[in-house]
């Protein structure tokens, strides 16, 4: 129980995906200009999460390990087809809100990692649990970031106004560079949490630490292509 305690809540605190590992940057900058666009994709992702690891646990064994990657990708791919229509069904909304995004769920960098790193050699439960974890906590830090660009943005939150009528917004937290910003912070701050815990901060230290290393073809990549 203890072990899945600590699958559970290991994407949630300890590997946050967002702040600690820094993977699916591009959604987290690009949906988080209102609260409800960060809750909309983060619930999209955890439901492909939980449901492409189960998937991928289940099949683990049947999978041939040459094609695993583009069997993992349709995998994915299938589920994330059912979710976007069930968002055009129900929350139409945010389907137009998400826009591009929402197919893009099939690329997202966590989600691939996840079955190549844990749900490709565990068990089902626990690979579920893990999706949960990464999902929930990929949720966590799209709806803050939405939160706080939303509030200093547009004066508001969840569409309820709260400093729109006394401060004047400040539009850049909207637009590309207030979303760095915002990210920015965040992750500092989540250095600063480790760093007092005791943890490994957030640094740049090559391949070994993406976690997609393993099925990368270049294996001598350059300090700047690593960084690009």
């Amino acid at each position: 129980m203890n072990k899945n305690l600590k699958t559970l809540t290991n994407g949630i605190i300890t590997e946050n995906p967002t702040l600690r590992l820094v993977l699916g940057t591009c959604p987290t900058l690009a949906v988080t200009t209102a609260a409800k666009n960060g809750i909309g994709m983060g619930l999209a992702a955890t439901a492909v999460l939980i449901c492409s690891n189960a998937a991928i646990s289940l099949l683990r064994k049947v999978i041939p390990d040459k094609v695993r990657i583009p069997a993992f990708i349709t995998i994915i791919a299938g589920f994330v087809s059912v979710v976007q229509m069930l968002v055009k069904a129900f929350a139409p909304s945010i389907d137009k809100s998400l826009g591009i995004f929402l197919p893009l769920i099939v690329v997202n960098c966590i989600i691939l990692a996840r079955a190549e790193m844990f749900a490709s050699k565990n068990p089902v439960l626990p690979s579920i649990l893990d999706g949960l974890g990464m999902g929930v906590g990929f949720t966590c830090t799209l709806t803050l970031m939405g939160m706080i660009r939303e509030l200093l943005g547009n004066g508001t939150v969840f569409g309820l106004t709260v400093t729109a009528n006394h401060i004047t917004p400040m539009v850049i937290f909207l637009l590309p560079p207030g979303g760095f910003f915002v990210f920015g912070m965040l992750v500092a701050a989540s250095n600063a949490l480790a760093k007092r815990n005791g943890k490994k901060a957030v640094e740049h230290l090559g391949c070994e630490t993406c976690p997609m290393a393993s099925v990368c073809q270049k294996t001598n990549c350059t300090e700047s292509e690593v960084k690009a």
